[in-house]
């Protein structure tokens, strides 16, 4: 699947730093090319908590927007 940019959402916003929610009935979200949709309101260190597999067997992970170049958004898992 992809990202449904409606389904991602500010929790908080300080100090160029931004808290965003996303929730999604896909199992994973880490994949290459994942966040690109949304890469023109993501910034390198943002958080997002994200609700994963939601029609299925709920997990709730949180990300970290590694770097963004040229559109490509990288995230890694802040808790592995």
């Amino acid at each position: 699947m992809a990202l449904e940019a409606t389904d991602l959402g500010v929790l908080a916003y300080s100090n160029g730093f931004t808290l965003w929610h996303y929730t999604t009935i896909d199992a994973d979200v880490t994949t290459n090319d994942y966040f690109n949709g949304a890469s023109h309101m993501l910034r390198a260190g943002d958080v997002i908590i994200a609700n994963t597999d939601t029609d299925g067997t709920p997990a709730t992970s949180f990300y970290g927007v590694a770097s963004i170049t040229a559109g490509d958004v990288m995230v890694t898992d802040l808790l592995a």
